[in-house]
C-alpha cells in the first residue's frame, strides 16, 4: 500500500522527536549526573584520567548477585571489591575505596569490614529506665540489603528499641577558626523508619573525653543529621553556644528545612547529608548535594545567640488607678420600670391542647419480658436483677404515654439580666507595660562560628526501627574534597539504585494501583495525542481518484407529469367511487321508479308527442359523446407517436406539452361530469 506524502511526514516526525527526546534525556541525565557531584568539566576530565590509572593498578569490582557476595570475604583489601555480575543490573560497576583527595580531619568506609577504629559504649543512659538504660543496641558491618555494590559495606544499627552508642576518634581535632566546617555522609532507612534517629554528634574537645562513657549528657559542639517521631521529618542541625558572661552552655536550632523530607525517609535509598559551616556565620544544610535550607546563626536560630538589649523591669508594677479599660458602663443609663429580670426564658404554651388518645395510664419504658437473669448472677455481690428497660409497645401506635405536660416555648416577655450600655472611657490610659531596663545579662557575640573544638565524632541513637545504614562519613574544610569523596562512593550507590528502578511503564502501574483515578488520566493523555494524530496525519484522497458520474440533462416537465398521473388516477377512483353511489341509489329507488312508470302509463295519453321528441335527442346525444371519444382515443395515440419519436424534448417543448395536457385533463373531468349527469337521468 502506497503512503501519502502528509502520513510520510508525519512518520518521519515522529521519529526524529523520538531519536531527540532519548539524546536529550541522555544529556540531561549526564548533566544531571555532573551537576550532583558538583564537578566541572576539568574536574571530569582529571577524575577520568585517574580512574584509568588505577584500574591499571586496582582490582576491579562489578555488581554481584546475593549468592556470590555471600561468598565474599570480608576482609579483603579496604582498596577494591570482588568481581561478579547482579541478575538485577544489566552492567558493570567498578567499585574501589574512596580515598580523600585533599586534607581530612575524618573518613570512614567501613569496607575493610571491621570497627578498630570505633568505639562502643559502656556506661547507661541516666534518665531512663533500668532494664532499657544500658546501651547494649548491637552494631554490625553489612552491606546493603538492597541495591548492593560489591565490596561497599557501611555501619548498621541491628537493634529496635534499644539505646545504641558509639563513638570514634578524628584524626586531629578541629578547631573553629578561619576555615569552614563540612560535615557529610549517607543514611539508608533500610526498612523505612517509625520513630528514631540518623544524626550525628561532634564531641567536644574537654580535655577528659572517654569514648567508653559517651552517653546522651556527653559535651558536643554541634549535632546533625535527620530524625522522624511520628509525621515529623526533621532535620536537625544544633549547636551549642556559650555564654561568654557566666559560661553557660545553651543549645541553638536551626530553623526547619524549606522542602518536605518525608520521601528521604520512605523511599529506603541511601541519601547524602552534608552541612556546611563558614566562618561568616552562615551556614547551609543539603541533601543529595541539593541546598534544603540556609541562613545565619545569628538571625536564623532558636533561641537567638544574643540576649536582647533591654528587658522589662522585673520591680516595676501597675499602679492601683491604672484604668486599662477602653470602654465603660454608661453611669447614667438606668434600668427601665417595665424590666423584669425574673421573667423565665421558658413557659408553657397556653394554647396547647393534650391529644385525645394519649394514654396517661401507661408508662413510657417497660421492663423487657424476653430478658432473663444470667447464671453468673451474684445477688449478693451484683444485687438485686432487674430486667432492663425497653419502649413501651403500647406507645408506638399513641401520640405519647405517661403524665401529659404542655410544651415549653420562648417567653415573650423575657428580656434577661438588664446590662447598661457601654460607653468610652474617658479615664483611659492604654495597656500597662513595665518600664524596659538595660539587660544586666546581655552580651553581643558576633562569631558563634567559634564554638568549642571538637576531636570524635558519635551516634548515640534510639530507634523502633532496625537495620539503619551509615556509610563513608568526612569531615573537612573543603566542600570540593566531599564532592569528590561523594562521587566516589555515593554516586556509584545512585547509579545502581537508578538502574534498578522498574521502568515508567511499571511506575505507572504501581501509581494506578494505588490510586485507580489515574486510568482517567492515562487514558486522555494517550488517547488524545492519538486521535489527534490520526485526524491530521490520515492520507487524503487525491482529486485524480475521483470518478465523476455523467449526468443527464434536467427534465422539468417529469415531476409534473407524475403528478398529473396522480391526479388522474385520483379523479378516476373518485368517478369510480359516485358510480357505485349512484348505483346503490338506484337499487333503492326501484320502487319509487315502478311507481313513477304507472304515472308516465298513466300520463302517456296526454303527451305523447313530448316523450317521442325526448327519445329523439337522446339517442342525437349519445352519438355525439362516442364520436367526442373516437376523437379522443385518435389524439392519444398521436401523442404516444409523437413522444416515442422525440424522447429529448426542449425546456421550452415540454411546457407546451404539459399546457396541452392540462387542457386534455380538463377536457376528460368535464366529460365525466357529462357521464354523471346522464347516469343521475338513467
Amino acid at each position: 500500500m502506497k503512503l501519502e506524502r502528509g502520513w510520510m511526514w508525519c512518520v518521519l516526525l515522529l521519529s526524529s522527536l523520538a531519536v531527540a527526546t532519548q539524546e536529550t534525556q541522555l544529556d540531561v541525565d549526564i548533566s544531571d549526573m555532573d551537576e550532583d557531584m558538583g564537578l566541572d568539566e576539568e574536574e571530569l576530565k582529571v577524575l577520568m584520567a585517574e580512574e584509568v590509572e588505577e584500574e591499571e593498578e586496582e582490582e576491579e569490582a562489578t555488581v554481584m548477585d546475593e549468592n556470590l557476595l555471600d561468598e565474599t570475604d570480608g576482609t579483603a583489601s579496604g582498596k577494591a571489591g570482588k568481581a561478579g555480575m547482579d541478575a538485577n543490573v544489566s552492567f558493570q560497576v567498578t567499585y574501589k575505596t574512596p580515598v580523600p583527595t585533599g586534607d581530612v580531619y575524618f573518613a570512614e568506609t567501613f569496607d575493610d569490614g571491621s570497627l578498630e577504629s570505633w568505639q562502643l559504649s559502656k556506661t547507661v543512659k541516666g534518665d531512663a529506665d533500668d532494664d532499657i538504660a544500658k546501651y547494649d543496641g548491637k552494631w554490625a558491618v553489612e552491606q546493603l540489603k538492597e541495591n548492593k555494590v560489591p565490596g561497599d559495606q557501611g555501619l548498621v544499627l541491628k537493634s529496635r528499641a534499644k539505646h545504641h552508642a558509639i563513638s570514634a576518634m578524628l584524626n586531629k581535632p578541629f578547631v573553629f577558626q578561619d576555615e569552614p566546617l563540612v560535615v557529610q555522609y549517607e543514611v539508608n532507612f533500610q526498612d523505612g523508619i517509625d520513630c528514631g534517629g540518623a544524626y550525628i554528634k561532634l564531641l567536644s574537645d574537654t580535655g577528659n573525653l572517654n569514648l567508653e562513657q559517651f552517653h546522651d549528657r556527653t559535651a558536643y559542639s554541634l549535632m546533625f543529621g535527620p530524625d522522624k517521631c511520628g509525621e515529623d521529618y526533621k532535620l536537625h542541625f544544633i549547636f551549642r553556644h556559650q555564654n561568654p558572661l557566666n559560661k553557660d552552655t545553651e543549645e541553638k536550632h536551626a530553623k526547619r528545612a524549606d522542602v518536605d523530607l518525608k520521601k528521604f525517609y520512605t523511599d529506603k535509598k541511601t541519601h547524602l547529608y552534608t552541612l556546611v559551616l563558614n566562618p561568616d556565620n552562615s551556614y547551609e544544610m543539603f541533601i543529595d548535594q541539593s541546598s534544603v535550607s540556609r541562613g545565619s546563626l545569628l538571625h536564623d536560630v532558636v533561641p537567638p545567640v544574643n540576649p536582647p538589649k533591654e528587658i522589662d523591669d522585673p520591680h516595676d508594677s501597675k499602679p492601683e488607678d491604672w484604668d486599662e479599660r477602653a470602654r465603660m458602663p454608661d453611669p447614667e443609663a438606668a434600668k427601665p420600670d417595665d424590666w423584669d429580670e425574673d421573667a423565665a426564658a421558658k413557659i408553657e404554651d397556653p394554647d396547647s391542647l393534650k391529644p385525645e388518645d394519649w394514654l396517661d395510664e401507661e408508662p413510657e419504658f417497660v421492663s423487657d419480658p424476653n430478658a432473663e437473669k444470667p447464671e453468673d448472677w451474684d445477688e449478693e455481690m451484683d444485687g438485686e436483677w432487674e430486667a432492663p428497660q425497653i419502649p413501651n409497645p403500647a406507645c408506638e401506635t399513641a401520640p405519647g404515654c405517661g403524665e401529659w405536660k404542655r410544651p415549653q416555648i420562648n417567653n415573650p416577655q423575657y428580656k434577661g439580666k438588664w446590662k447598661a450600655p457601654l460607653v468610652d472611657n474617658p479615664n483611659y490610659q492604654g495597656v500597662w507595660k513595665p518600664h524596659k531596663i538595660n539587660n544586666p545579662d546581655y552580651f553581643e557575640d558576633l562569631q558563634p562560628f567559634r564554638m568549642t573544638p571538637f576531636k570524635a565524632v558519635g551516634l548515640e541513637l534510639w530507634s523502633m526501627t532496625a537495620d539503619i545504614y551509615f556509610d563513608n562519613f568526612i569531615i573537612t574544610s573543603h566542600k570540593e574534597v566531599a564532592d569528590r569523596w561523594a562521587s566516589d562512593s555515593w554516586g556509584l550507590k545512585k547509579l545502581v539504585a537508578s538502574a534498578n528502578e522498574p521502568g515508567i511503564f511499571a511506575q505507572l502501574m504501581i501509581a494506578a494501583e494505588e490510586r485507580p483515578w489515574l486510568w482517567v488520566i492515562y487514558i486522555l493523555t494517550v488517547g488524545l495525542p492519538v486521535g489527534l494524530g490520526v485526524l491530521f496525519c490520515w492520507p487524503k484522497k487525491s482529486d485524480d481518484d475521483y470518478v465523476y458520474k455523467k449526468v443527464d440533462p434536467p427534465r422539468a416537465d417529469v415531476e409534473e407529469e407524475e403528478e398529473d398521473e396522480e391526479e388522474e388516477g385520483e379523479a378516476a377512483a373518485a368517478a369510480a367511487g359516485d358510480e357505485e353511489e349512484k348505483a346503490a341509489e338506484a337499487a333503492e329507488g326501484a320502487p319509487a321508479a315502478a311507481t313513477e312508470e304507472e304515472e308516465e302509463e298513466e300520463d302517456e295519453a296526454d303527451a305523447g308527442g313530448d316523450n317521442l321528441e325526448d327519445e329523439d335527442e337522446e339517442e342525437e346525444e349519445e352519438e355525439e359523446d362516442e364520436e367526442e371519444e373516437e376523437e379522443e382515443e385518435e389524439e392519444e395515440e398521436e401523442e404516444g407517436e409523437e413522444e416515442s419519436k422525440a424522447p429529448e424534448r426542449t425546456l421550452e417543448e415540454e411546457v407546451v406539452v404539459v399546457s396541452k395536457e392540462g387542457g386534455d385533463v380538463a377536457e376528460e373531468s368535464h366529460k365525466q361530469a357529462v357521464r354523471k349527469r346522464r347516469v343521475r337521468k338513467d
